[in-house]
């Protein structure tokens, strides 16, 4: 079943098209990868799916993405909606300034979805979904800022989850994480899918081959081939994906 269908993308900053006719499906409960060398349009596809390159001055957007059927770039689509649906993971962790406890709680009480023990409850389970219970419930009342950098970003996966967000956006959640943490959080990815839609950007090209089960190829801006991860790294059927693959350029 399809989550995210996109059809006639065009993004443009100023006079610059930065992604060109961009057509994709993205299957719900899945990871859907995107790969593609540095400046190809990665994340700007990325952000185009929770509205957030409209934060952008002189960005001009065209064509049409789809979650659920509802169009997001519709005249009357509530941002507020899309983004507690559509969350958002960065490359460096972005806990608040806060207790582990209240950076959990910090978008149910915005979006006046739980309070008491009904709060209590959903905090708990959130972290418990990320791993991070054990580790944490004797320290939920002191910062978020003192966890270690694995930790800070499984607790910024555990916020979009307390908001019962669909799809998770992860725009290189591990780049900044060393090879051990990295496989706890991509373990953790594969435990989520059951439940939630994941669209990861990664420069790692094995990351890619490990944890999703579509990628797309991106260069300059264009999608060039997108399909079954397998099919991708073993029978491209564009010459310019097989060239990126193999290391000739990138």
């Amino acid at each position: 079943m399809k989550k995210i269908e996109i059809e006639g993308l065009n993004l443009f900053y100023g006079d610059f098209q930065a992604l060109l006719d961009i057509r994709m499906s993205v299957r719900e409960k899945a990871i859907t990868a995107l790969i593609g060398s540095s400046g190809c349009g990665k994340s700007t596809l990325l952000r185009c799916l929770n509205r957030m390159n409209d934060l952008i001055e002189d960005v001009r957007i065209e064509g049409s993405v789809k979650i659920d059927g509802q169009d997001i770039y519709r005249k009357n689509a509530r941002l507020t909606e899309l983004r507690k649906k559509v969350g958002m993971v960065f490359q460096r962790p972005n806990p608040f300034p806060l207790s582990v406890y209240e950076n959990v709680a910090f978008g149910l009480r915005v979006h006046h979805m739980a309070k008491g023990s009904e709060l209590e409850d959903i905090v708990g389970e959130s972290l418990k979904a990320v791993h991070l219970w054990d580790e944490l419930k004797d320290r939920l009342n002191r910062s978020a800022l003192g966890l270690s950098l694995e930790q800070k970003q499984r607790l910024c996966i555990a916020r979009l989850i307390a908001v019962k967000s669909e799809v998770l956006l992860m725009d290189e959640p591990c780049s900044a994480l060393d090879p051990l943490a990295t496989l706890r959080i991509e373990d953790l990815m594969q435990l989520l899918k059951k439940d939630y839609t994941i669209v990861i950007v990664t420069h790692n090209m094995q990351q890619a081959a490990r944890v999703s089960d579509e990628t797309g190829f991106m260069l300059l801006g264009e999608l060039v081939e997108f399909g079954r991860t397998p099919d991708i790294f073993t029978k491209p059927k564009d010459k310019r994906t097989e060239d990126y693959i193999t290391g000739r350029f990138g």
